[in-house]
């Protein structure tokens, strides 16, 4: 089809609406889009100087905190040896779990509270016991090879006064068990040197060393359970820095412990990792008292945590405190609570990298104010956001509204007319296309009757039919295309009728399976010479109904004129007579092509036939379902279609039963 065709009357006038529209609707939107953004920008403008201004606020705020932590670290400094201790620990009780206060002197480092570095750079010297006490015992042990003899000499020296002696005295008793596979005395012996909290052996706390030993012993006898609880009660006490270890000393011990439990899986292993970064803070900060002068801060990463090292530092100490990501989050965010509440706003910390520090702030990018180190003289790039983004843009929001609402309710006119024409001029050709279907159908179908009726007639007339049994034959074809004729006619002119509503039914009481049954033997004596063939089903039981008879008959022919139309191979239609849970049925099945899911309730509307009669040349006026439909309702039933493309279609009648 052409353009110029297309755009004849009436699509023309739906171009010409469209175009209208479009214009409008366009230059509507633009308008709208421009003046939004607008709006937007002043709106965006008035929040990014109250943000602003609440950046300042926060970051003079934390500057004097940073400056309250510098003045106490100082104070810390000046304090006596015996009141340091007291005043460290109110110190750090102020700040979360995550902080440890420090402090240095020239050989010595002193944590608060204790037992939260895992590790320290340096441990105190502690006094040994004198070896030649036990040289009768290794003697006996190494050089005569009498392991018996040896634990009684070792058993004698560990009941000496000096924990010192004690302690040399159970390790050596508790090794020379084991060696014996004397593994109950062995286990005895490292728990009483275990209980010697406090004491030396070989450089390290003896509670340690036995319960190192004692995993080995477990070990040894395959009790599973017990080591795997002794291991991790052990790990435990590493991770919760019970004892003064070295670095060296920890790593060790831990990786020891760790062939026993499993490190990977068990608890406090992010905590330890935090913690981990004090101890190397502790360590950070050990390494460089001799070049750090006065006080300061920074803000360090420290084995791939960040950490907030603050200090102050004199001729012969020096105070720091060292915290984690925690502190920063829980310690100085938490801190400004109230003050982030009254400004409306949020706050996050990042270092000079863009490693975020603490939780970032959800906002958007032209929303967020960012001051640097060198702005703020903070260790760490502060962030700052608008806490509730919504309440700052509630006055443009609802001028937006108001303005989406004008636009919306102009854009609702334009579509619901756009949609009116366009439904009424859809419907136009719809019901144009219907009827010029339906007029080329009546006229095909009665062109076929006419045909044959004037072609015998000008045979009979011309006297060119000779003989009897031939005028006979061709009379009876005359009746039956006639017959034809004439239902259509009727069919037509009852189907006006009835979309007229000036069909008036004669209801009488019958039996439906007698009405079918002549219905049928009519139907089978007119299509029976075309090889088609229909099988009857009849329940005794049926009751009567209330129906017009030639309705009702009318109705079941044109079911069983579709199923012959529509069975171009299949020659066998069956017709069933039943009782149902809802009244009488009478179904119509066929083997034919079968109707798409698509089409099943448009095939009951006038005029319209299923695609398959296109694809096969199948006749038809398109009016034969319609009607059936007009007949049942106005006996109060229903009419329904089971169908499957391919296997057929079962049309089935329902009625009610006479009360």
């Amino acid at each position: 089809m052409s353009v110029r065709d297309w755009l004849r009357p009436p699509r023309h006038l739906v171009v010409l609406f469209l175009g209208i529209a479009l214009v409008l609707v366009s230059t509507l939107a633009w308008l709208g889009w421009r003046l939004f953004q607008q709006d937007r920008a002043l709106e965006e403008q008035r929040v990014q100087v109250r943000l602003e201004h609440a950046a300042d606020v926060v970051a003079a705020e934390l500057n004097d905190r940073l400056g309250s932590i510098e003045d106490q670290l100082a104070t810390l400094l000046a304090l006596s040896t015996s009141d340091l201790p007291n005043s460290a620990e109110e110190f750090a009780a102020q700040f979360s779990d995550d902080v440890v206060v420090l402090v240095f002197s020239d050989n010595e480092l002193l944590a608060y509270p204790n037992g939260r570095l895992l590790y320290y750079p340096v441990t105190r010297p502690v006094p040994e016991a004198d070896a030649s006490l036990f040289a009768r015992g290794e003697a006996l042990e190494f050089r005569r090879q009498d392991l018996p003899a040896a634990a009684r000499a070792y058993r004698r020296i560990a009941q000496s006064p000096d924990s010192l002696v004690r302690a040399g005295a159970l390790l050596r008793l508790g090794r020379t068990e084991k060696k014996a596979r004397r593994f109950d005395e062995a286990l005895d012996a490292y728990d009483e040197l275990a209980n010697l909290d406090g004491t030396q052996v070989l450089g390290l706390p003896s509670a340690l060393v036995a319960r190192e030993a004692r995993l080995s012993v477990l070990e040894g006898l395959s009790r599973a359970d017990d080591l795997g609880g002794e291991a991790d009660a052990l790990r435990a006490d590493l991770q919760t820095g019970r004892w003064r270890l070295t670095r060296a000393q920890y790593e060790a011990y831990t990786a020891e412990v760790c062939q026993w439990t499993d490190c990977e899986q068990g608890a406090g292993t992010t905590a330890t990792s935090a913690e981990h970064a004090l101890a190397a803070g502790a360590e950070w900060l050990w390494n460089r008292r001799s070049a750090i002068d006065g006080d300061g801060y920074e803000l360090a990463r420290l084995e791939g945590h960040p950490a907030l090292v603050v200090w102050h530092h004199s001729a012969d100490r020096m105070t720091a405190l060292v915290g984690g990501s925690p502190h920063l989050a829980e310690d100085w965010i938490g801190a400004l609570e109230s003050l982030l509440e009254e400004q409306s706003v949020t706050v996050a910390f990042s270092d000079m990298s863009g490693n975020t520090l603490t939780a970032p702030v959800d906002a958007e990018s032209q929303l967020l104010i960012t001051r640097t180190v060198t702005d703020t003289r903070l260790p760490w790039t502060l962030h700052v956001a608008s806490a509730d983004p919504a309440a700052d843009f509630t006055q443009l929001g609802e001028r937006r509204r108001l303005m989406l609402l004008g636009l919306a309710t102009l854009a609702l006119f334009v579509m619901v007319g756009l949609y009116a024409v366009m439904r009424g001029v859809s419907r136009e050709l719809e019901a144009a296309r219907l009827q010029s279907d339906f007029v080329a159908a009546v006229s095909h179908e009665f062109r076929t009757p006419l045909t044959s009726l004037r072609q015998l007639a000008e045979l009979l007339s011309s006297g060119r039919v000779g003989s009897d049994e031939r005028r006979a034959k061709y009379y009876g074809i005359m009746e039956r295309e006639s017959g034809r004729l004439h239902r259509l006619v009727e069919g037509l002119l009852d189907f006006g009728r009835m979309e007229a509503g000036a069909v008036e039914f004669r209801q009488e009481r019958l039996t439906p399976s007698d009405l079918v049954r002549d219905v049928v033997s009519d139907f089978e004596a007119e299509v029976g010479e075309s090889g088609y063939h229909v099988e009857l089903t009849e329940d005794e039981t049926t009751p009567s109904v209330r129906v017009d008879r030639e309705a009702l008959g009318r109705a079941v022919w044109n079911l069983l004129d579709n199923a012959v139309k529509y069975s171009p191979e299949a020659t066998t239609v069956r017709v069933g007579v039943s009782r149902d849970a809802e009244g009488v049925a009478i179904a119509v099945s066929d083997e034919g092509v079968g109707i798409p899911a698509a089409e099943r309730d448009s095939v009951f509307e006038k005029f319209v036939r299923g695609t398959s009669s296109d694809g096969r040349g199948t006749k038809g006026t398109g009016i034969g379902l319609a009607m059936v439909r007009h007949i049942v309702e106005a006996h109060g039933g229903e009419v329904r279609v089971e169908s499957e493309v391919g296997q057929g279609s079962t049309f089935t009648i329902l009625l009610p039963v006479e009360e």
